[in-house]
């Protein structure tokens, strides 16, 4: 219409709702049809905004940074760079925070230019600013836990696509928060649980779909075992000055005021549960996420949960979460599901039928009988959604505004059941969870750890 312009978001939208409308199914441009050799203009390509630059935040940065398609042209830490404390905020060899990370992103572009130079990525220290830049399209989202909810919830808001680290979120309330979000403002969500993105875990979970071991009554998840406790210098955790360049009270973000001292940030953060649920919400984003898949539940919870865990009896009682744990959970779908450390189950997930059984994980696939791996999964059985690039799979839903390979509401799930076994251990007895409501059956007490307080002015 004369007179009238359209942003590049609001021209992908409607033209994918004009070709979805023309057909029946989700139409997907590949990114190698924006170029020829890989060459994209710039008006092509998708704008990125990286919040979170440590060790995770980094690499899947520079993952982004390999797709021509994308443009990263912002990055936001609250730490200026590591300090001589952070001896695990780094990524291969080059410490990290906003800085090198803006390092990085030049000296990257600066690369394909025939000049040699290239100045064109801002670093923010407050992740607001991000968000509100009109000419970005996209979030990569890599922040401790406890800050999973707010920056994904306003970003949906701005109607930026997000690729946001696992797990999902904090807690239970707040990925339903973040689920309902991501619906409401229609935008593009996928959740760094790449394991969906590997052919072996997809290929075992058809194996397991398409009835190859007979019906599953068990399915074992092995998670690691926190180990790296036991090697912190006592000193770091003791309080200290806050080190030049380093946003503490941003990096506390909702979460209670405390003093500062290095093992409180960064890699060990983890085993702190005002940020985080340990090793099983760190890692049932990854096989809790593969153990839904396979059995179909991608939509579910258990109905029963108990479980028992050790809290560790450290130097200066810093670190509260389970460092050996065990949780079982019932589902209405008729298996179980039993999570434990590794040093009680083989790091993985082993499904088990009446027929056989399969085990996978990041090393091997294995199966008993050993047929079983030989098995073709016939035109008509069930295929699992196929995605062999976790990052370009996003690329490519933003483009299409197709749902991607782990979306909001699959992640809020498999994040729900680590987060289900943290609260049975807490109480110490059975719990009964009603899936659709998201609430305990008749459990006031359990109910209240649903959900947390955040400190002022932070707020969903």
């Amino acid at each position: 219409m004369k007179g009238q312009t359209i942003n590049r978001r609001q021209f992908l939208t409607k033209a994918t709702s004009i070709a979805v409308g023309a057909v029946s199914f989700p139409y997907i441009v590949p990114s190698s049809a924006l170029g020829k050799a890989g060459a994209v203009a710039p008006s092509n390509r998708i704008t990125l905004g990286c919040i979170g630059m440590g060790g995770q935040g980094t690499y899947d940065m520079c993952g982004f940074l390999q797709h021509s398609d994308v443009q990263v042209v912002a990055v936001c830490d609250v730490n200026k760079e590591s300090n001589d404390y952070d001896t695990l905020y780094q990524f291969e060899g080059t410490t990290a925070g906003r800085e090198p990370a803006r390092r990085r992103v030049e000296s990257y572009y600066a690369r394909q230019k025939p000049a040699g130079s290239y100045k064109g990525c801002d670093a923010y220290t407050d992740f607001r600013k991000v968000l509100n830049r009109d000419d970005i399209d996209a979030i990569l989202i890599a922040v401790p836990d406890q800050w999973h909810a707010i920056p994904a919830i306003m970003a949906a808001r701005a109607g930026k696509d997000v690729y946001a680290e696992k797990p999902l979120a904090y807690t239970i309330a707040e990925g339903r928060a973040i689920c309902d979000a991501v619906r409401k403002y229609g935008i593009v969500w996928q959740t760094g649980s790449q394991q969906r993105s590997d052919w072996r875990f997809r290929r075992a979970c058809e194996l397991v779909r398409n009835g190859r071991i007979g019906k599953i009554h068990t399915v074992a998840v092995g998670l690691p075992y926190q180990s790296s406790i036991s090697s912190i210098n006592g000193k770091l955790t003791k309080p200290q000055a806050v080190p030049e360049g380093f946003d503490y009270d941003m990096w506390l973000g909702p979460a209670p005021w405390e003093p500062y001292c290095p093992g409180r940030c960064h890699w060990n953060w983890r085993w702190i549960s005002d940020y985080s649920g340990g090793q099983i919400t760190d890692w049932a984003g990854h096989h809790i996420d593969i153990a839904h898949w396979g059995m179909g539940t991608d939509y579910s919870a258990p109905v029963e949960i108990e479980g028992v865990g050790d809290i560790p009896k450290d130097i200066n009682g810093l670190y509260d979460t389970a460092e050996s744990y065990r949780f079982a959970c019932k589902y209405a779908e008729g298996f179980t599901m039993v999570v434990a450390d590794d040093n009680q189950f083989p790091r993985g997930v082993r499904f088990e039928g009446s027929d056989g059984w399969i085990f996978i994980s990041r090393e091997k696939l294995e199966a008993e009988p050993k047929s079983v791996l030989d098995s073709v999964i016939r035109p008509n059985e069930i295929h699992l959604c196929e995605s062999n690039d976790h990052i370009g799979n996003f690329i490519d839903c933003v483009k299409s505004r197709s749902q991607t390979i782990a979306p909001a509401e699959v992640a809020h799930h498999s994040i729900m059941v680590g987060l289900l076994g943290v609260i049975a251990i807490k109480i110490g007895c059975k719990l009964c969870w009603d899936p659709k409501k998201e609430r305990f059956i008749n459990d006031p007490e359990a109910d209240r750890l649903l959900s947390r307080p955040m400190r002022s002015p932070w707020h969903l």
